[in-house]
């Protein structure tokens, strides 16, 4: 039987019969393997082969069975033609294979051509590539090249531009001084022209220089023979150039201009009720000298309770003293809840006293009796409020128990007092719980209404009322306004000129003078002096002297504090100052935040808004010198000034920049001998000490030097000795200050003497620890975050430490805080206290652990944001900086407060630009968003995407501003309504980044929007509206579509105008309320002319507003004060009579009028001379009453 090998059939399947064998067998079917034809020939053809040549040896091997190699089949004829077709398909199939052996090395040929051909074109591509990489890096140099190039040409050409307007203004001034100069020798021509006349006339013979043969240029006047004076061709004397003219003769407009004839030669001169807007800004001008209660970012309330009223005490102060003083936070004030226990000893009364004084606000806890210590203070706090504060009474009452006659006394003589007394008295009888809840809402209510001047006493409706109005800054459109940095410039200026001595300073004011009648252009004058020389206190004197004598004149002041405070921030004093320019001038223009185009742009709004008041605009900054950087961001200083514009610097002499050492200077000498002693000896009188004559001796022979002689010096030397007086250690202070040869080594006898005068070292302890908290804090330290910080200490011991260190002038309130009077004592601290390195980082980390569990506990105040970043940057701590910095309501806080210089420097000492900073705020935006759930949260959350956005905005980054200025729009669109105005808040900020960008379409279709949802939510006449009418106007402005501008620009202007006479002043009606109030408050003390005088300027105020019942009222109590006062027959009581006859001529009382106006037309007469001013304006308003009442009576004829 053959090999499966060789028994191979195409179908794979077949039957194969095996003839060899014993009688043949059964058939059937085997799997047999098919080899390839060349194979299964090539075996066939062995097989071939044997048989042949084998002969009957082949066959034996078959017929064995074991050797046969290969078997037939059935079919199979002979083996010859079957090897002949083998070798047939043998030779076609090696044909073919030679074929397709060929094929296959053509194609192998082809292949390793078309490599070779791939490889060159390869080889090709890549050195082209090479070639297209060489031109790409040409092409980016040459555009980094042009890109620096446009950077250079745009430098040179804001350079270029700030250059032109630096000509412009020079040859303005150049301008009006020669046209000037021409009237002058106009006005010098006329004169010479009329004495020429009348000397001709005379017959004096007048030779002309052109008929004279000398060569003497001059024109010899001769009268009987004798030769006289001549003029010659010199300098003419300089008047006021022609725009000042101009602007005098706007400010002296009279009452031809004014459609009321109201009358007050005060800050409301000649003003009509078209343009209030002018009165309201001079009444923020005013800044009389208020009792610290008045004007402060404190609110202190006074507790008096007795043994009985003790758990409603206690209660108070547990469950409502807290609330009240989140709600201060809230508003940014501070609450001090002041108490002294019952039992306080004597060691307190002074204290007490002094706490009572300077309250805002006194309650008093009674039952059935009164003790006598408590009567004292009680008769001091509600009988004998001379200011008028707000006064509370609790008083518990008991079915069938009676008062005591002293409660009942008291109870009676409150009740007694008029309403200006402003003492209310609640009686209740329950549950002591339910009167300190009582007298919580009371006290809430006098806070927000009588203290804060609050419209609204519901916290719940003035939250709304804040969350749906425009936030503070959108009165000044899109201006980021800071109330806390106007008080404390306010607070500054008062207690620089507190003094009541003035030093002899009475000398300087007349150079003051001079400058501001000089002819522009002038240089700023310099006031120079050494350390504590009264550099601050001349300037407010000045100040206080100007505003009376010119109230036309606009003063801007600026008090510079230590350096590194908030109010040595050159961005931050240049802002203020064109706020406060835009304030007086009306502007709502967007003020751009940026430090930089802050410093650049401030000449322009300088001249720009000084061309709008009417009168001169003086600048006065003191201390200049202590700010960072001075000749760098006080560049403005060097150009010219417009011409109604004066500039007043104070430096330190030793610290001035060498550039402005040619500027006029005047120099404060220190005091004489003479002047230094008696002022020391007055300060002992005072107190009623009395110096020996040798002891007057000595001191005269110690204040002979320089430092010994300067103001701070003197003024403390006096305070020293008068407190060792009235203690009865005279001759031992005195001798111990006769070793201090200068200001700083005053301060450290001070300190000693204070620090001993305390009892027990607990309390010495705590004076060094309080000293040293306020000089390494930004802006000082508040009452109520020491009392946190030392929970240990009770307030007496508190208070009486403070007080010691006020009352020897190491300390001052600022904004509510404690801060350093001056600078020479915050460096007598430093010195005596913090040489130590460990003491300075122990004080610096002990204020950072209190502002740290602030923010923990999420109380983010504009306390923290101010003082926690900056103590991080004192300590050198980046990474805690940049994690403060990361927290989303601080950095709120510090920008929508305007210290966008501030949080830029703190970014840039983290080692962060500007693309970094607003990734990383993105981030902290993302992770926040996760965990906001309510409505609340949300509002919030598009609060803070709105304020990334803006700040994105202002640090020029415009692409990356509009992603959360659009997140924030989204948000509030869902969270509270599409018609909502906080959504119009929303299109408004976006509309701006788009202005910015250039794309004015897309702002054109977003102010719109935010139009009529302003429109549709306040009205047609809401300043909101005008604020987009004005957005609208400037974006039309800038594609150059005046009509269109001028047409929104024109409505927007109207509703302002109407609005302004409704709200008050631009910069918060609260502010001009709380003034007003506070002028209301001072009214109601003692009887003197600065009251009247006040009360008759209130009574303009209202009249402007026409509110004529109100103006009636004060214009009523000023006749009457001023009568009682200054007696019926003063001028100043015509000019009262004379605004009552204004307002009855407006309420048509003519008859009524006619008899006020001549009675002040009989008082002026009598009083004034024939010619003056004020006599000719009273009758001339009483012939135009005259003229109405002839009129009127002519129509009812007819």
């Amino acid at each position: 039987m053959g090999t499966a090998s060789s028994l191979a059939s195409p179908a794979g399947g077949e039957v194969i019969e095996d003839t060899y064998g014993a009688g043949g067998g059964e058939a059937c079917e085997i799997p047999v393997e098919v080899k390839p034809k060349a194979r299964l020939l090539r075996s066939s053809f062995r097989r071939g082969g044997g048989a042949a040549g084998g002969g009957p040896g082949s066959l034996g091997r078959g017929a064995g069975g074991g050797g046969l190699l290969g078997a037939s089949f059935r079919s199979t004829g002979s083996a010859a033609p079957e090897l002949e077709c083998a070798a047939a398909e043998y030779e076609r199939l090696k044909k073919e294979y030679e074929i397709f052996r060929v094929s296959k090395h053509q194609e192998l040929l082809a292949m390793g051509r078309r490599e070779a051909k791939l490889d060159t074109e390869n080889k090709r591509l890549r050195a082209e590539l090479q070639a297209l990489q060489k031109t790409y890096q040409k092409i980016l140099r040459e555009k980094e090249s042009a890109v620096e190039a446009k950077y250079q040409a745009m430098e040179r050409a804001a350079t270029f531009e700030h250059d032109r307007d630096k000509v412009k203004r020079q040859f303005k001034i150049f301008r009006e001084t020669k046209e000037n100069e021409i009237q002058d020798l106009l006005r010098a021509k006329r004169d010479l022209e009329s004495k020429l006349q009348r000397l001709q006339v005379q017959g004096i013979q007048v030779f002309d220089p052109g008929d004279s043969d000398s060569d003497d240029n001059r024109t010899d006047v001769t009268a009987a023979g004798t030769q006289c004076e001549y003029w010659s061709g010199g300098a003419l004397g300089s008047e006021p150039s022609i725009g000042s003219m101009i602007q005098l003769q706007q400010s002296c407009r009279g009452p031809e201009f004014a459609h009321s004839s109201i009358d007050v030669e005060g800050p409301f001169a000649n003003v009509n009720r078209d343009d209030w807007d002018v009165a309201v800004a001079s009444l923020l001008q005013i800044t009389p000298l208020f009792s610290h209660s008045l004007w402060s970012n404190t609110v202190r309330c006074y507790l008096i309770h007795t043994d009985e009223t003790q758990p409603e005490m206690d209660l108070f102060l547990k469950d409502y003293s807290p609330k009240l003083k989140r709600m201060c936070e809230t508003m940014g004030y501070f609450f001090h809840a002041v108490y002294f226990p019952v039992d306080t000893e004597n060691q307190y009364l002074t204290v007490k006293k002094w706490e009572m004084e300077k309250s805002s606000l006194v309650v008093l806890f009674i039952h059935l009796t009164l003790p006598s210590p408590l009567l004292e203070d009680c008769e001091e706090a509600f009988l004998k409020n001379s200011e008028g504060k707000p006064r509370l009474i609790y008083h518990r009452v008991e079915d069938g128990k009676v008062d005591s006659d002293s409660v009942q006394q008291l109870i009676e003589q409150v009740s007694n007092l008029n309403k200006a007394s402003k003492a209310k008295i609640i009686d209740h009888s329950g549950d002591p719980a339910e009167g300190a809840y009582q007298t919580y809402i009371y006290v809430e209510k006098i806070v927000k209404q009588d203290i804060l001047g609050f419209e609204s006493a519901d916290p719940e409706a003035k939250d709304k009322a804040s969350e749906d109005s425009a936030p503070e800054e959108d009165d000044f459109a899109d201006v980021l306004w800071d109330i806390h940095d106007e008080q404390e410039q306010m607070e500054a200026f008062q207690g620089a000129s507190a003094s009541a001595r003035e030093l002899g300073f009475e000398k300087y004011y007349q150079r003051l003078n001079d400058l501001v009648a000089a002819p522009a252009p002038i240089p700023p004058l310099l006031v120079s002096g050494g350390p504590g020389s009264g550099k601050s206190l001349l300037l407010s004197k000045w100040i206080q002297s100007q505003q009376k004598s010119s109230p036309n004149t606009l003063i801007l002041s600026h008090f510079v504090g230590r350096p590194m405070s908030a109010s040595s921030e050159s961005s931050l004093i240049i802002k203020r100052l064109t706020l406060k320019l835009m304030q007086h001038a009306w502007s709502v223009s967007a003020l751009t935040l940026d430090p930089a185009k802050l410093l650049e742009e401030f000449p322009r709004w300088l001249e720009k808004l000084s061309a709008r008041h009417q009168g001169s605009v003086i600048i006065i900054i003191d201390s200049i010198d202590r700010v960072q950087q001075v000749e760098k961001h006080m560049k403005w200083l060097i150009d010219p000034l417009p011409v109604n514009v004066r500039v007043i610097v104070s430096v330190n002499v030793e610290t001035c920049p060498p550039a402005w050492r040619l500027w006029p200077t005047l120099h404060l000498d220190p005091l004489n001998p003479k002047d230094a002693k008696s002022i020391i000896v007055e300060e002992c009188r005072s107190v009623d000490v009395t110096l020996s004559r040798e002891q007057e001796k000595k001191l005269e022979r110690h204040c002979r030097s320089a430092p010994t002689c300067n103001a701070l010096y003197v003024t403390l030397f006096g305070k020293v000795v008068a407190c060792a007086g009235r203690a009865g250690h005279l001759e031992k202070i005195l001798h111990q200050c006769f070793q201090c040869q200068d200001t700083i080594s005053l301060y450290r006898l001070i300190l000693r003497s204070v620090q001993e005068s305390l009892e027990d070292d607990p309390e010495k302890e705590l004076m060094k620890q309080i000293l040293c908290l306020v000089n390494v804090s930004h802006n000082g330290v508040g009452e109520s975050e020491l009392t946190e910080l030392y929970p240990q200490v009770s307030w007496p011991v508190l208070t009486s430490v403070v007080h010691s260190l006020l009352r020897m002038g190491l300390l001052a309130y600022g904004c509510g805080l404690l801060k350093f009077q001056h600078f020479q004592a915050w460096e007598a601290v430093r010195l005596e206290y913090l040489q130590c390195p460990t003491m300075i980082s122990s004080s610096r980390q002990k204020l950072i652990n209190y502002f740290t569990l602030q923010l923990n506990q999420g109380r983010v105040t504009w306390r923290s944001a101010d003082e926690l970043p900056w103590l991080f940057q004192q300590q050198g701590s980046k990474q805690k900086l940049h994690d403060c910095l990361l927290n989303l309501f601080v950095s709120q806080n510090l920008y929508k407060r305007g210290h966008f210089a501030e949080l830029l420097s703190y970014w840039q000492f983290a080692g962060k630009d500007k693309s970094a900073m607003a990734a990383e705020y993105f981030d902290s935006l993302k992770q926040y968003e996760k965990n906001c759930d309510g409505q609340e949260s949300r509002t919030c959350l598009a609060d803070l995407y709105e304020t990334l956005g803006r700040f994105l905005k202002d640090l020029g980054l415009l692409s990356q501003a509009v992603v959360p200025l659009q997140r924030s729009l989204e948000i509030r669109e869902t969270a509270l309504d599409p018609d909502h105005p906080r959504v119009a808040q929303s299109l408004h900020q976006l509309a701006g980044v788009y202005v910015q960008w250039k794309k004015f379409g897309n702002a054109e279709q977003l102010y719109k929007q935010a139009l009529e949802i302003s429109e549709n939510a306040h009205g047609p006449d809401h300043p909101h509206v005008a604020r987009e009418l004005e957005a609208l106007a400037t974006l039309y402005q800038k594609q150059n579509k005046y009509e269109q501008a001028e047409h929104f620009r024109k409505k927007s202007f109207k509703i302002r105008q109407k609005a302004t006479k409704r709200k008050g002043n631009l910069c918060g009606f609260a502010l001009l309320r709380r003034r007003a109030l506070q002028l209301e408050e001072l009214t109601l003390g003692k009887d003197t002319p600065d009251s009247a005088r006040t009360l008759n300027e209130l009574g303009v105020l209202y009249y402007l507003q026409n509110n004529l019942e109100t103006a009636d009222q004060f214009l009523k109590r000023s006749l009457e004060m001023r009568e009682r006062v200054l007696g019926p027959d003063h001028p100043d009581c015509a000019q009262s009579l004379n605004n009552l006859a204004a307002l009855c001529n407006e309420k048509k009382q003519y008859e009524r009028a006619e008899e006020l106006y001549e009675r002040a037309l009989d008082i002026r007469r009598r009083a004034l001379a024939p010619d003056h001013p004020s006599l000719a304006y009273t009758v001339k308003h009483l012939a135009i009453l005259y003229k109405k009442m002839i009129s009127l009576l002519s129509s009812r004829a007819n």
